[in-house]
């Protein structure tokens, strides 16, 4: 009874949310979601660059180390390269990339360039020196005590790394599985380069699997409490190996699949938890080529839907009153992003054979999937009680004071001089004022659990923004765009 109210409830809301507009310009939302990563680079900037307030910044990184670290993204609202989001970013707006590049339209070339940006640094992180992973540059311990932008860091810019007698088995799973997601995004349009990101992921994931441990064993406060891996690295080799799968089609990594097996219930995806990911990845042979190897991966893919499902008898997922997905109060919309992604690629490959599948006495058709997936799209899009677009520069209401220092502080340009480690805080961070720069396409922690949101730059858990809540929803935003004119 419980969970036939909380459907009507649901459905409801949805109703009186929606009736509220029409559907977003998702196109709009698209061009704008993949421009965001232009915000987050580090290294020369181009003179393509739309983001006009960002400059070239992060020139020296890697010359602790004697290697040549330039390059690579700004994880969030800070100056630090962490690459365990950064690879898993890279990975899904590959995934999107390749199952939604025809819906791409012109931002396909947008998609290619933004992955290409994250390629680049993982492929000098994976070969720069022999035997080790660059994992990462800059101390955030002290890193996060300035505020200043990045074309003035003045911080140490710390190089860190896994190697055999300091292993990282996570982050190297995720690096192997972004080198080989991309591998196949640029296949045809550029087989050379192609041909490079395959052979080091193999590389990455041998040494991933040959010298297993977590990386957060290995490099404590450099990467915990921050980027910690909390699920530990066997969800990284399993989504590595199904990405070196799909790419290579090889025995060796379906036999590597079957040995990792696939026992993880999990409720969420993300940069840290990839179990339900690699699930719907392999769910993909069972359900669109009925190849009954993968058959566990399509029953683990429907046991996670039907936990998230609003009205299923098994759902472990709340809910707020104005409809979105709440999973935890620190930066919700990352695993509402990654999971409305998972919830559109299913229904992707359950329409292209018809299939449909049970929660306990509920039916569920591709339609109930993507009902959930475009009212999470909808609602961050600003269909929602306060009619907030939590996307920066999309509609006429959206965050205007992000937790973000160059979208804070004013432009090389605007500023010439140069502002400290100390210098941001007093006239910038805890000014009242939004922010000078408009950080196009960044989509923002999110609300609270009573739908509602304060705008303050200070409250990081709802307002800063960060690369891999904007990739998993370029996938879901080509989808919509294409199939809903709005």
């Amino acid at each position: 009874m419980r969970a036939v109210s909380s459907c009507i409830l649901f459905c409801f809301t949805f109703f009186l949310v929606s009736s509220v507009q029409s559907s977003p310009n998702y196109r709009d939302a698209l061009a704008k979601s993949i421009m965001f990563f232009q915000g987050q680079r580090s290294g020369k900037i181009p003179n393509s660059q739309q983001i006009t307030w960002r400059s070239t910044s992060g020139l020296s990184d890697g010359l602790l180390a004697h290697v040549d670290l330039t390059g690579g993204y700004y994880d969030a609202g800070d100056n630090v390269k962490f690459n365990f989001p950064m690879a898993f970013t890279t990975t899904m707006l590959s995934w999107g990339t390749l199952e939604y590049g025809k819906r791409l339209g012109p931002e396909l070339q947008n998609a290619r360039a933004a992955i290409r940006w994250g390629t680049d640094y993982l492929l000098k992180c994976a070969t720069a020196t022999p035997g080790k992973l660059y994992v990462g540059v800059g101390d955030p311990n002290v890193d996060h005590k300035c505020w200043e932008r990045p074309e003035d860091m003045d911080t140490v810019r710390s190089v860190y790394s896994v190697s055999a007698s300091n292993p990282g088995s996570d982050v190297a799973g995720e690096t192997a599985a972004a080198l080989a997601a991309a591998s196949m995004v640029f296949r045809k349009s550029d087989p050379k380069y192609s041909k490079l990101l395959l052979a080091t992921a193999k590389k990455v994931m041998q040494f991933a699997l040959q010298y297993r441990g977590a990386y957060s064993d290995s490099l404590g406060s450099a990467v915990c409490p921050f980027y910690c891996s909390y699920s530990g690295y066997k969800d990284e080799l399993l989504w590595g190996a199904a990405w070196l799968f799909r790419a290579t089609n090889q025995i060796s990594y379906y036999n590597l699949l079957k040995s990792l097996g696939a026992d993880d219930q999990p409720d969420l995806f993300s940069w840290d938890n990839k179990y339900a990911g690699a699930h719907v990845l392999l769910s993909r042979r069972a359900v669109v080529n009925n190849d009954k190897n993968f058959e566990q991966y399509k029953v683990e893919t429907e046991n996670f839907m039907c936990r998230i499902l609003p009205n299923s008898p098994f759902t472990t997922t709340k809910y707020t009153q104005g409809g979105l997905m709440y999973k935890m109060g620190e930066s919700n919309l990352q695993y509402v992003t990654s999971i409305t992604f998972l919830l559109t690629t299913y229904a992707k490959y359950m329409k292209s054979t018809k299939h449909t599948f049970n929660c306990g006495n509920l039916l569920v058709t591709p339609n109930s999937l993507l009902y959930v997936a475009k009212r999470q799209v909808d609602y961050i899009l600003g269909v929602n009680p306060i009619q907030m677009s939590y996307m920066v520069g999309f509609g006429p209401h959206f965050p205007k004071r992000i937790h973000h220092r160059g979208s804070s502080l004013p432009s090389i340009a605007s500023h010439p001089q140069t502002i400290g480690c100390d210098g941001g805080f007093q006239s910038f961070f805890y000014s009242p004022n939004p922010n000078p720069n408009i950080l196009v396409g960044a989509i923002v922690g999110g609300p609270n659990d009573k739908d509602g949101f304060p705008d303050d730059r200070s409250d990081y858990s709802h307002s800063e923004p960060s690369t891999y809540i904007n990739a998993a929803i370029v996938g879901p935003l080509a989808y919509f765009a294409e199939t809903i004119k709005g």
